[in-house]
């Protein structure tokens, strides 16, 4: 941290040397469920495959909720430490949020193995539609495996981050999803492996990553884990967890929207009729549902990314007191984000054929209807979305946990699912319920300016 002069350096330069390797990583981390989706669709299981990867990836973001929850809460804890110069309890803090996580692989993974069959159930998984929920037992089995890899090497990227080496953050992520880009097609076109080789693809890559990053401790910069750092202290964990809590609920509402909208695809799918006079179904829907959350993601990762990226900027200066460059900081990530959803906008409402495309072209009229309405419909308020995560993320880089956590409820959970549940049972109309990510934007918009306002009112200027 000392060649980053967190507390003087020109406040682009910093943003520029933290966010850019913070969005790659992001970005890279998100291609990892999304490369699946690729192959898988151009792959003889197609839609059926997708349809599959979708009922089990709301699990495995469970899995990165909590390896974010403390990896997140650890990053931002070190970085108001550094800036309070309480190096002692930098030190504890990354160390304690190892031992975390990987108490929480642990334990995902034998609830993964275990209750299988009722995480399926719970995330739209529908023993009747035969060949879709074998594939979706298969992949969840077997991804179960890489969980532990999975969740320490993503939680320790915040706090390599957070060290001052973005860079090794990003090349840790960027290996692994190297690998899994490597290794999909081999799985599952060489090998003919379909569902089962991506997932097999997707652990290895996660390895790789997990491994790069242990390694990280032999040359880390401002902290060093020892038998003294590593003791479990109670009142840094309850801060580790307090302030990560945001990052937490912003992935777990993810899963919720996840869950409820295939729920009630199942319930209204073959109520709503296409333009074809068929109706859509239960697959069809899963499957592009699945893969517009994955761009959704895309997008989101980055802006997560930015916002990151400025995390130990603004933690460090709320610690020394600096309030102005904090301020300076938020106003240049907020620019930054609303462009790219700009941008994003802009590619959902007018190339929707292009985008959904990529992900197969073997697709019916029904396929390819629903995959426009969900691009320009349910991602319609992307701009807002964008501002609404930037805005979540930088009040947890302040310090206020509890505003971050009640803005990212706000958008996925306050309004999005009674809004598409209440549509959806008054319209039985799977096309209908879409509105619903629209009206929660705005809301939740609206909400995230009175509270960051709030937040500024409450610091010393």
């Amino acid at each position: 941290m000392k060649r980053l002069d967190l507390g003087n350096e020109k406040i682009s330069k910093l943003i520029k040397k933290f966010a850019i390797p913070c969005v790659i990583s992001m970005i890279v981390a998100a291609l990892y469920n999304i490369v699946d989706q690729i192959f898988i669709g151009w792959s003889d299981a197609g839609a059926f495959g997708n349809a599959a990867t979708n009922i089990v990836y709301p699990f495995t973001v469970i899995s990165l909720a909590f390896a974010l929850l403390i990896g997140d809460g650890a990053a931002a804890l070190f970085n108001l430490s550094l800036g309070a110069k309480d190096k002692e309890k930098a030190n504890k803090t990354i160390s304690n949020g190892l031992v975390l996580l990987i108490f929480m692989s642990i334990i995902l993974t034998i609830i993964g193995l275990v209750f299988n069959k009722q995480i399926l159930s719970i995330f739209g998984g529908n023993p009747n539609e035969k060949e879709c929920y074998n594939f979706a037992k298969e992949y969840l089995r077997i991804i179960c495996y890489g969980l532990p890899f999975y969740i320490i090497g993503q939680g320790l990227n915040a706090s390599i981050r957070s060290d001052g080496s973005p860079k090794y953050a990003m090349f840790a992520t960027i290996i692994g999803a190297i690998s899994n880009i490597i290794l999909d097609p081999i799985f599952i076109f060489v090998f003919n492996m379909s569902v089962k080789g991506a997932a097999i693809a997707t652990i290895i890559g996660q390895i790789l990553t997990f491994i790069i990053s242990i390694f990280y401790f032999r040359k880390s910069k401002s902290f060093k884990i020892n038998k003294h750092s590593i003791k479990l202290d109670k009142e840094i964990c309850k801060k580790i967890v307090s302030l990560g809590l945001a990052s937490l609920i912003t992935q777990l509402a993810i899963v919720i929207i996840i869950a409820v909208a295939n729920n009630l695809i199942g319930k209204y799918g073959y109520l709503t009729i296409a333009s074809s006079g068929r109706a859509y179904g239960v697959v069809t829907p899963l499957a592009v549902i699945g893969i517009c959350m994955k761009v959704f993601g895309i997008v989101v990762s980055v802006v997560i990314g930015v916002s990151l990226g400025g995390m130990p900027i603004i933690g460090y200066n709320m610690g020394a007191g600096n309030i102005k460059r904090v301020k300076e900081t938020i106003k240049y990530i907020i620019l930054t984000n609303l462009i790219i959803g700009i941008i994003a906008f802009i590619l959902f409402e007018f190339f929707p054929t292009f985008i959904i495309n990529i992900f197969g072209s073997d697709n019916s009229i029904e396929y390819l209807e629903y995959a426009k309405y969900c691009l320009n419909i349910f991602l319609g308020g992307i701009v807002l979305t964008c501002l609404i995560k930037t805005i979540s993320i930088l009040l947890q880089s302040m310090g206020s946990s509890f505003k971050s956590t009640i803005l990212a409820l706000a958008r996925d959970v306050i309004f999005f699912v009674p809004a598409i549940v209440l549509i959806a049972t008054l319209s039985h109309s799977v096309v209908t319920m879409l509105w619903s990510a629209v009206v929660a934007d705005v809301l939740a918009f609206i909400t995230g300016i009175v509270l960051l306002k709030q937040e500024f009112s409450n610091v010393k200027k």
